[in-house]
């Protein structure tokens, strides 16, 4: 792997080269992760590309993928803990594919680059009921499809009606909702990590403005109330186990308010590990490890992490 590294080390100006040259769209270079993740944390990435459309992305995976180069799509960060070294590769970002078009009853396609929470937000002021959950999670909608991201009992996989994809071997396919195996925090993407999500149609239900409204609000108070949303971070670390919270299982363990470095177990709520003075991604991923390792000692509960480690090996 290091070998390997030091390789793409030497020719990633090369490749930025050649990436550049077939116009794929906008491209940084060595830039630091800090910009483009929640917590804050990470080293630098050697190149971020902003492919202008579909066709133009599926050229860009196609010369990757011939030329081994290592690649990521990359939404808003919100569920990514990347390590401190640099990111030798090519990162994807669909921030082009951010379109939302309301069509039919209830039912909206969107660009796997959109914001979910604007999505959400646009959704209620239409009076359009069933993402009132995803109003506080700052992801993509594409992101939010890969990960069935959920909150308040309900997620992705309540609303989505079709995804369109593409697969490892460059084709456009759509797949329907029971295609797309939605569990909790998990959903068919997460096995075939070479797909791409391109485009969701969602499908929500007519409902009174005022009510969504109202329990938009109440959330958001039991949010700022509950949570620490001063501080960066990637929002709950662990799924919670069946018939119990992760949080309070961390708090039980002892471990509410322990410091590593410039990272936090948050004293408001456990599950959340914040980054309260310039952490580096070593001290954030200590107290993730920590925390799953003190439960499982205490309690024998092997806690499952939302969040995905990038360039650890």
């Amino acid at each position: 792997m290091m070998r390997l590294e030091r390789l793409l080390g030497d020719n990633m100006k090369e490749i930025i080269q050649q990436i550049r040259d077939m116009d794929i769209g906008k491209v940084e270079e060595d830039v630091s992760l800090k910009k483009y993740t929640t917590y804050r944390a990470g080293g630098i990435a050697r190149c971020i590309v902003y492919p202008k459309n579909v066709s133009k992305l599926v050229e860009l995976m196609k010369y990757l993928k011939q030329a081994d180069v290592p690649h990521k799509i990359l939404g808003k960060g919100s569920n990514l803990l990347f390590s401190d070294k640099t990111y030798e590769g090519v990162l994807i970002k669909l921030d082009e594919f951010n379109y939302i078009h309301f069509f039919g009853r209830g039912k909206i396609r969107v660009g796997a680059g959109a914001s979910l929470i604007k999505v959400s937000l646009m959704a209620a002021k239409k009076g359009y009921t069933g993402l009132e959950f995803a109003t506080g999670i700052p992801g993509t909608v594409g992101g939010a499809v890969f990960m069935n991201a959920g909150a308040y009992k309900s997620d992705m996989g309540y609303i989505v009606e079709s995804v369109k994809v593409l697969t490892s071997e460059f084709k456009i396919i759509h797949l329907e909702n029971k295609e797309m195996d939605f569990h909790y925090r998990s959903s068919f993407l997460q096995r075939h990590p070479d797909y791409v999500c391109l485009e969701v149609i969602l499908k929500l239900q007519k409902g009174k403005k005022d009510a969504i409204a109202e329990v938009i609000r109440e959330r958001r108070e039991r949010r700022l109330e509950t949570q620490p949303l001063e501080y960066p971070s990637a929002g709950s670390v662990f799924r919670n186990p069946e018939g119990n919270f992760a949080g309070k299982l961390i708090e039980d363990s002892g471990l509410k308010g322990k410091v590593e470095g410039g990272a936090m177990v948050s004293d408001k709520h456990a599950n959340f590990i914040v980054n309260n003075n310039q952490a580096t991604s070593k001290d954030i991923k200590y107290l993730i490890d920590l925390c799953h390792d003190e439960v499982l000692k205490k309690y024998g509960i092997d806690m499952k992490v939302e969040q995905e480690f990038v360039n650890w090996e």
